[in-house]
């Protein structure tokens, strides 16, 4: 039978494990970069009164004055028909509502649109592509 080599642990010595620098606590002059302590509110949403979807003619825009004045004209007409149904305090027309009726340029606005309007507590409509 061999003899049985023995098997020597090896010490390992404090100064040879890697050091750990402390870092210092930042002084009042310092800024810090923390997160807030409390997360803001959030912010509640408007209670909707009314919401109704319209069918708007914009025709009105073709026949009167110059061709190239008709998108202005028929937000306009987009306006005045929205106060009429809805008696706001204030209009918002989003922008999709808009770019709908700019999507053939300024000559070609499309003779009708189908939106939604929604009523908020404040008397505040805001006018909404209708889908479909």
């Amino acid at each position: 039978m061999a003899p049985k080599e023995e098997i020597v642990d090896a010490e390992v010595s404090d100064e040879e494990e890697p050091e750990i620098e402390e870092i210092e606590e930042p002084t009042e002059g310092d800024v810090k970069t923390e997160a807030p302590e409390e997360a803001p509110e959030a912010v509640p949403e408007e209670e909707i009164i009314d919401e109704r979807i319209y069918t708007v003619p914009l025709r009105k825009a073709y026949w009167t004055g110059s061709r190239l004045k008709r998108a202005n004209r028929s937000v306009r007409i987009l306006q005045k028909f929205v106060e009429r149904h809805m008696k706001p305090e204030a209009i918002l027309i989003q922008p999709e509502v808009n770019e709908k009726i700019w999507e053939r340029g300024i000559q070609k606005p499309p003779r009708r649109i189908r939106i939604r309007a929604t009523k908020n507590d404040e008397n505040l409509v805001r006018v909404y592509l209708a889908e479909g």
